[in-house]
């Protein structure tokens, strides 16, 4: 191996465990004699149950893709032109002004297009801003990349707010941007309109371009209407990340995108734009035949579709939430309003032999045959991440076997 790859992957600060390390952790400490059925609520992926498959328009339009003949090539780096129309034509339904093919980038799903991002923007001495609790790729991307990690707080009291005096403190002249994800992963809060606008003016004050992770973008089932970071684009410089993967339930299917919806041109005339193209040369594609069937996907899909998932999801949610009311050990402090999982505050003083987040998790997944993912793996300790995202019947299991285990575990 050549002597600088050695130094550079024996120095590389480590990342943290992503949700991915820590489920094969979980999935390790399950009690093979139990032979009830696992319960999976650490993992958005809701594909796997019967009642969350995909509308069969999108179905349709990969077997025409494929059978066309026309996608078997390679692809533009930044994504086939048809594509990138659809993608842009789709996320000006809900803006104020017009976006064209060249604002949008095909990747390889939403963790691509945060590699993409962090690549791009890192530079020398340059932090960046994330939420806490948040998504923890990004912070492992961040340490790759060589970028300062700076964390400001979301408040579980005011429905997951940004803590925008946090912002304040925590950005300087070397800050390049700050990601926020709405609808929220993991709180499942949605931000109002009027919260964002204060976002978007204070990264405009700071002078900071704004990462709106909108993975979640439209599935919504509260109070709080989905609005896009992007109608804020003449306040301040938003790139934009989206995917098929939630909306559709097709994670598997690996196509996302980034847009620059930045009315003022700021992103194209700093060179931000330029260097995401040119990166977009270097690293892989999205499959041409996934491509091809954008147009007709995005397009065509029926609202009932939507309407159904985002209903499956709220019935989903109020279980969640009232079950997690009946449990003296647990907490929950905002009810999901969007997205697919929900923070849960764990009691620890109310448990016995329980030591923190990661022991309630390995021993629960151990003793109760359900897997939760440890708050701290997404920057919260002592509290857990719950995917709701599961056959009703299934997560009401869930939670009964959750309730022994705490009555179990009770201080006497």
């Amino acid at each position: 191996m050549n002597k600088l790859l050695k130094w550079g992957l024996k120095n590389r600060k480590e990342p943290g465990v992503t949700i991915r390390e820590m489920l094969a952790m979980l999935q390790a400490n399950l009690n093979k004699n139990d032979t009830r059925p696992l319960v999976h609520l650490g993992i958005g992926d809701p594909s796997v149950h019967p009642c969350f498959r995909t509308t069969p328009l999108a179905e349709n339009a990969i077997v025409h893709s494929l059978r066309s003949s026309h996608f078997n090539g390679y692809a533009p780096s930044a994504g086939i032109s048809a594509a990138r129309r659809a993608v842009a034509d789709y996320l000006c339904e809900d803006l104020p002004y017009k976006l064209s093919e060249e604002d949008v980038f095909l990747t390889a799903g939403g963790n691509h297009a945060i590699e993409i991002l962090l690549t791009v923007l890192a530079r020398p001495g340059a932090n960046i801003l994330f939420p806490r609790p948040g998504y923890p790729l990004y912070e492992a991307r961040a340490e790759f990349s060589g970028l300062e990690v700076r964390h400001f707080d979301l408040v579980p009291d005011r429905g997951w707010e940004v803590d925008l005096d946090a912002i304040e403190a925590l950005a300087d002249d070397k800050t390049i941007a700050m990601v926020t994800i709405n609808p929220g992963n993991p709180c499942g809060n949605v931000f109002t309109f009027e919260h964002m606008q204060r976002i978007a003016e204070t990264a405009r004050r700071k002078g900071i371009i704004l990462i709106a992770d909108e993975v979640y973008g439209h599935l919504v089932f509260g109070d709080s209407k989905f609005v896009p970071m992007g109608t804020l684009g003449s306040v301040a410089p938003i790139l934009t990340l989206g995917t098929l993967s939630k909306r559709w339930l097709v994670p598997g299917w690996r196509l996302g995108w980034i847009a620059a919806t930045d009315p003022q041109g700021i992103l194209s005339e700093s060179g931000v734009t330029d260097s995401i193209r040119d990166f977009m040369g270097l690293t892989a594609d999205p499959a041409t035949i996934i491509q091809g069937a954008v147009p007709e996907i995005l397009k065509n899909s029926p609202q009932s579709f939507f309407l159904k998932t985002n209903n499956l999801l709220r019935e989903a949610a109020d279980v969640c939430y009232t079950k997690v009311s009946e449990i003296p050990s647990l907490k929950c402090s905002h009810r999901p309003e969007g997205a697919m999982s929900t923070m849960v505050k764990l009691n620890l003083s109310t448990l016995d032999g329980v030591v923190d987040d990661m022991d309630f998790a390995l021993k629960l997944a151990k003793e109760e045959s359900v897997l939760v993912m440890p708050g701290t793996v997404v920057g919260l300790k002592n509290w857990l991440r719950v995917s709701f995202a599961v056959e009703l019947d299934a997560l009401k299991v869930g939670f009964e076997r959750i309730g022994e285990f705490s009555s179990r575990h009770a201080k006497k």
